[in-house]
């Protein structure tokens, strides 16, 4: 229970779904983490959440898509804890309508654009002193299966998570002589809320669970078995995917 110890984490979107359970499997592994998202008082009942099963966190009002909060958080991080070690970009924006690529505007890309590789890239690049001064500078990126297979609608999500995917591999290459490594997720998750859950259409037959099947592949990640891994996407997905990312 201490693979985390003496590191300090960043977890964007933790709120809810994936990023509250990653945050709070890191911090039982022994991190001190930040808890990011755009909503007071969902940070602060996660924070609370934290700190009552004895970890340690603070928390962080931040709109992702806004430059000025992003390096704001990043200070009050360093602040408080001295030091970032993981940076896990999980927060989007995925609220813009579903298009067929012949009606598709830029107006809708856009938005997907700013809360996905944009504000990933700010993430990154406000942290980046930090976790190059790390011992283990670690950075996991939130991608998704829709860009991978295709998936008709989604042009505006699959077009900004495969634009992670590039970043992640191009900032994998570059940032492997800082000793940091920079991978993806691409989770086939039940964080819909609501009891109108899509079937599932994965080999398991089943949608994943944030706390059980996604949030360990993140502290992978985050932790030293990891080490000689960059540049990748796991694909914690029940088998949603199975070769069709060659």
């Amino acid at each position: 229970m201490d693979r985390l110890t003496g590191k300090v984490a960043i977890v964007t979107g933790a709120a809810r779904g994936i990023g509250c359970a990653s945050a709070k499997l890191l911090a039982a592994e022994g991190a001190k983490v930040a808890v990011l998202s755009r909503t007071a008082e969902s940070v602060d009942k996660v924070v609370a959440d934290i700190t009552a099963a004895g970890g340690a966190a603070i928390g962080a009002v931040c709109d992702i898509a806004d430059a000025e909060q992003i390096n704001s958080a990043t200070e009050k991080v360093v602040t408080t804890f001295g030091q970032i070690d993981i940076l896990v970009n999980n927060a989007f924006d995925g609220s813009v309508a579903l298009s067929a690529i012949a009606d598709l505007s830029v107006e809708q890309l856009q938005r997907n654009f700013d809360t996905g590789p944009i504000a990933y890239l700010r993430m990154m690049q406000a942290c980046y002193p930090y976790l190059k001064a790390s011992t283990q500078g670690r950075v996991i990126n939130f991608g998704s299966m829709a860009g991978v297979v295709g998936m008709p609608a989604y042009g505006t999500y699959a077009m900004a998570k495969e634009a992670v995917r590039a970043l992640t591999r191009v900032a994998a290459r570059e940032w492997a002589a800082d000793g940091i490594t920079v991978n993806n997720v691409l989770p086939v998750a039940n964080t819909w809320g609501t009891d109108e859950v899509p079937p599932p259409i994965n080999a398991l037959a089943r949608h994943g669970s944030p706390e059980d099947d996604i949030a360990p592949v993140v502290l992978f990640l985050a932790s030293k078995d990891s080490q000689f891994i960059t540049g990748a996407s796991l694909t914690p997905d029940g088998g949603s995917i199975i070769d069709a990312a060659r």
